[in-house]
């Protein structure tokens, strides 16, 4: 057992690739959330966000987005309960599976995903202004190349 009266001891829990990743994905999406809410989209959560980055453009059964956000059926239907009610997704039938439902994005949805899409595009920056643009591409080279594995193989966009 490590002595826990050695502040060294537990270094590894607060410096490791997950607590740098997640306190960078953190900080990166309070960003863009910040300027969503300038750009007009305040109701925009980040829970909402992991919705809408599993969303394929031709949408995606609900099944499958509860798969690939790691969470219930329950849970990914409630955030598609909110973003149905602000406007940004809707629920259709599959029509290779009556009995299924496709949730896609509304036209307001998209113009929403476009305006998430500048706002990433100005977050990066700002990244890239604070620890280098080469260091950036390099980070998101190699943790692309590490997180390959897990994107879905048939990836709609």
């Amino acid at each position: 057992m490590t002595n826990a009266a050695d502040p060294k001891a537990y270094r590894w829990r607060l410096h490791n690739p997950g607590r740098v990743l997640s306190n960078a994905l953190r900080r990166f999406e309070e960003r863009v959330l910040e300027l969503m809410g300038e750009a007009g989209h305040a109701q925009t959560r980040r829970s909402h966000v992991n919705l809408t980055r599993h969303l394929d453009l031709g949408g995606t059964r609900i099944t499958e987005l509860a798969r690939r956000a790691a969470m219930t059926n329950a849970a990914m239907t409630e955030l598609i309960d909110q973003c149905e009610a602000l406007g940004l997704v809707e629920r259709v039938i599959d029509p290779t599976d009556k009995r299924a439902r496709i949730v896609r994005f509304t036209r307001a949805g998209l113009r929403w995903l476009d305006a998430f899409g500048r706002a990433v595009a100005q977050a990066q920056a700002e990244m890239a202004a604070e620890i280098g643009k080469s260091s950036l591409t390099a980070v998101m080279n190699e943790l692309a190349r590490y997180a390959a594995p897990m994107e879905p193989s048939d990836a709609g966009a």
